[in-house]
């Protein structure tokens, strides 16, 4: 039985040393030309890389563009102040990230002199950076043979090898990583490891049957080989996501809108949001609540309904457009004294808004994130 076990991992292994010749020849005719790839600086792949989680490409050219110009370099990381760097991360999401990215900027400010460490080991102890991230930097900006596994590799790697373990297992991650590190050409590591990102991206796609015509891997696939693309990778099924309804306001007098800051903990953390309370509501209801806030409603009405989606949870919201008289000219109670009063103008450069209430943004004159530079 062990010699059995021992054969399909040599099989296996001998899978991936056929891969990174005709990936990287596809690769060079094929690669997608990005801002961090014609210039990799290790502050420039950092950046790009943490930017990429969870978030297309095309997406982030814009955000890494206008980061890179208000940020240019970790000391500028380093020293930004908090309301910046979540207003430079807008519509991104998951916005510890941003944090992480400040908190490993000080690391490398104040223990490695400002110069970001080449080590992979090194990299590791830095906040937010795991071994994924730090096999990019390490070979794209430092050309160590370190792989950078993704869910974009393992999902190829598995469908290339016929590889029914579980993906999602962290052992299964470390063993492909084992196994890759032992096939990547010395020459061209970050070459490989963004050829097998590219790939996953444009052609062994993760919805949907993959684009296996146009891809150089496919006379070596054994998913291909057998008919059976779409049974890998396999992963543990999801855990159900809570709901949460919500009624959102959108109050305005002639010249002001009202924001709220988030708590400085927990979900959207120190970011701001339009007041909202939990479950549905009438507008007489929202009416009432207003006047009891010392807040006299000059008209209401129902706008769009909208659902934003987060990893463990879904806010299902209904959301009323309300303009009141003057906002400041009242007393404060215990549930509007965070209450902020603000020119919509404002938020372009202050007042990080999260995409959450994107659906609202719209009807208080408000561009935030990548809508904001589709203008």
């Amino acid at each position: 039985m062990r010699e059995k076990e021992e054969t399909q991992v040599n099989r296996d292994l001998a899978t991936l040393a056929t891969v990174p010749e005709p990936l990287l020849a596809w690769y060079d005719e094929n690669r997608r030309i990005l801002p961090w790839r014609e210039l990799p600086t290790p502050y420039r792949v950092w950046v790009s890389e943490i930017m990429l989680q969870q978030t297309r490409v095309e997406a982030v050219k814009p955000y890494f563009e206008r980061f890179m110009k208000a940020l240019p370099d970790i000391n500028a990381l380093a020293a930004a102040e908090e309301e910046q760097l979540l207003k430079l991360w807008e519509g991104l999401g998951y916005y510890n990230r941003v944090r992480n990215l400040q908190k490993a900027a000080i690391q490398i400010r104040d223990e490695y002199d400002g110069v970001m460490p080449a080590e992979y080991e090194e990299l590791l102890k830095l906040s937010g950076i795991g071994s994924y991230t730090a096999g990019a930097i390490s070979s794209i900006a430092f050309k160590m043979c370190k792989p950078a596994v993704d869910g974009n590799v393992l999902r190829v790697i598995s469908r290339v090898r016929a590889d029914d373990r579980m993906i999602t297992d962290a052992k299964v991650k470390a063993s492909v990583e084992q196994d890759l590190e032992g096939v990547m050409p010395k020459e061209r590591p970050g070459d490989f490891n963004q050829a097998l990102m590219e790939i996953g991206a444009c052609v062994c796609i993760p919805n949907g049957a993959p684009l296996c015509e146009k891809c150089p891997l496919a006379q070596l696939c054994k998913a291909h080989a057998q008919g059976r693309e779409t049974e890998f990778p396999r992963k543990e099924s999801k855990k159900p996501r809570t709901l949460e309804e919500k009624t959102v306001l959108l109050i305005r007098d002639a010249e002001k809108i009202v924001l709220r800051k988030r708590a400085t903990k927990g979900l959207l953390a120190g970011m701001y949001e339009f007041p909202w309370v939990e479950g549905y509501h009438t507008a007489e209801e929202m009416v009432e609540y207003l006047a009891k806030n010392g807040i006299r409603t000059l008209r209401i009405r129902p706008i769009e309904d909208a659902k934003h989606i987060f990893t463990h949870k879904e806010w299902h919201m209904k959301g009323y457009l309300i303009r009141t008289d003057e906002l400041e000219e009242r007393e404060l109670t215990t549930e509007t004294e965070d209450w902020l009063y603000i020119h919509p103008a404002k938020t372009r450069d202050q007042y990080a808004i999260p995409s959450a209430f994107a659906a609202y943004t719209k009807y208080l004159d408000i561009a935030l994130g990548k809508w904001k530079y589709e203008e």
